[in-house]
């Protein structure tokens, strides 16, 4: 049975800092890269970040230096560190592998707002 929950979302004020964390279930997370995508309203879901089982990562350019994912293979979870948060950052993120295919199940998701 495929899980993913996701959590650690808040408001918070530009420039601020949430640690969100995502528990995978074993068959998607020992196999696979895992990535943090996210959903602002209005707009298409979109890849944040990956990393491979071996720890390489990636970034979109719009949080590249402010972003930092991480994993523990031992506990099948992945963290998104998230510094100098901007509004324009404020979305529902996501975990799931990556790349993520059309079908696969996604969880709940966790809301980040960031507003003063």
């Amino acid at each position: 049975q495929v899980q993913l929950v996701e959590s650690g979302g808040g408001l918070v004020q530009p420039g601020g800092s949430l640690r969100l964390s995502c528990t995978a279930s074993g068959s998607i997370f020992s196999i696979n890269a895992m990535g943090w995508y996210r959903q602002a309203p209005g707009k298409q879901r979109e890849l944040v970040a990956a990393i491979n089982r071996g720890g390489s990562t990636n970034y979109a350019d719009s949080v590249k230096g402010r972003f930092i994912i991480s994993r523990h293979n031992g506990k099948n979870t992945v963290y998104l560190q998230m510094n100098s948060l901007k509004p324009e950052d404020t979305a529902v993120y996501y975990c799931n592998k990556h790349p993520v295919l059309p079908w696969d199940y996604w969880g709940q998701g966790t809301q980040v707002t960031v507003s003063s």
